[in-house]
């Protein structure tokens, strides 16, 4: 881990959970997984590395930084070019440290064993009112949860199940996103769920596993479900990582795979599992380009109970590969082709910006046509 001493100078921005300032460094960044013969005044010497950063706080953990204070930050992330946000991570406000929250029920501990492991009350845990619940529930009663790889398929997921809604001529229902541990643990750090909670669109977010700061806490995925139907009346779940996703290049070294696990969950628990198909059509890479690998290996190979896997009917060439690419999955679920028209207005209407690895809806529209097919889909009768 890569520290740093800085002090604040700006305040950037905030929302619910979250404070994001600008920090000069006393020492500029290290130099990390650069060529050892790297020339002087290339963007590899460290007389080049940045000496001011922006730096996320986690107000609950850490407190919110005031311009003037010092900070300690990590800042291993940036350090190697990482694309964790773009940012630090305040670590504490040593001249100010947060009050002690207040005597509360929970004994819930997340991010277990680190420096900075949160306490919470769980859902599901005994001195939880909501504990006599979700003691013996064992069926989501056919509730439909779209599962998605990228936390950037939220609110297009929402989009097109809000706009199939309007069109049915019912209300938008209660939207709950059960938020798994395979990206940012924090939810706070989800500025989309947090514009989607204030515009209305999002109900509820249960963080599972290691993520923690949702509306509930729950111990696993399945009590997360459960939450979002016994406690929180869902009328769809979406079921995502948090911000952040991780890669490696290789078949299996991602964690997206957690979809294929999500879809046997939901079967488990009698829900109704819609698995939402990750697709590009601008990503150089070629395992994801058309449908990624991620999708092609979480639920052809990992998810062992049968879903309604979405193909979104896309125009031209990259419509006929990726109809091509999902085939295989026909063998182990259900394949429901759905059509994109209308689709684009409805991902027009979101309250929050739409960008996914980078690309907004405006360079690559295919990952929010594809995702909120999956919202449409879950909309509609099961037929």
């Amino acid at each position: 881990m890569h520290w740093r001493r800085g002090r604040v100078t700006a305040v950037v921005r905030e929302w619910p959970g979250v404070r994001e300032v600008a920090v000069r460094l006393d020492e500029a960044l290290p130099r990390v997984g650069a060529d050892p013969g790297t020339e002087p005044g290339t963007a590899s010497d460290p007389a080049q590395a940045p000496s001011s950063v922006r730096a996320t706080a986690l107000v609950e953990l850490v407190g919110a930084p005031e311009v003037g204070e010092e900070v300690l930050l990590s800042v291993s992330a940036l350090a190697r070019g990482l694309g964790t946000g773009g940012s630090a991570g305040v670590v504490a406000v040593p001249g100010r440290l947060p009050a002690d929250p207040p005597p509360a029920p929970g004994h819930l501990v997340k991010a277990r064993y680190t420096p900075l492991q949160a306490m919470v009350l769980g859902v599901d845990e005994q001195e939880s009112p909501h504990h006599a619940a979700l003691a013996d529930a064992d069926d989501l009663g056919g509730v439909p949860v779209v599962v998605a790889d990228l936390h950037s398929a939220l609110p297009a997921v929402l989009a097109g199940w809000r706009q199939a809604r309007a069109r049915a001529g019912l209300p938008g229902g209660r939207c709950v996103y059960v938020m798994t541990d395979g990206g940012a643990l924090p939810a706070a750090l989800s500025r989309a769920a947090a514009g989607l909670r204030a515009a209305g669109w999002l109900d509820a977010v249960v963080t599972t596993g290691q993520a923690f700061g949702g509306d509930h806490e729950a111990v696993t995925l399945h009590t997360g479900l459960l939450a979002a139907r016994h406690v929180l009346a869902a009328d769809l779940v979406v079921v995502a990582q948090g911000p952040g996703n991780l890669g490696t290049g290789t078949r299996w070294g991602f964690s997206g795979v957690a979809c294929g696990e999500a879809v046997n969950a939901v079967a488990t628990l009698g829900g109704r599992p819609v698995a939402s198909l990750r697709v590009s059509g601008a990503d150089a890479r070629e395992r994801h380009h058309g449908v990624s690998h991620h999708s092609l290996t979480a639920y052809g190979r990992v998810a062992l109970a049968r879903a309604e896997v979405v193909v979104p009917l896309l125009d031209g060439d990259l419509g006929r590969r990726v109809l091509a690419q999902a085939e295989p999955l026909e063998d182990r679920h259900r394949l429901v082709r759905v059509p994109v028209d209308g689709l684009d207005e409805a991902l027009a209407s979101s309250p929050v910006r739409l960008s996914t690895m980078g690309r907004g809806a405006d360079v690559d529209a295919t990952p929010f046509l594809a995702a909120a097919a999956a919202g449409r889909w879950a909309a509609g009768p099961v037929t």
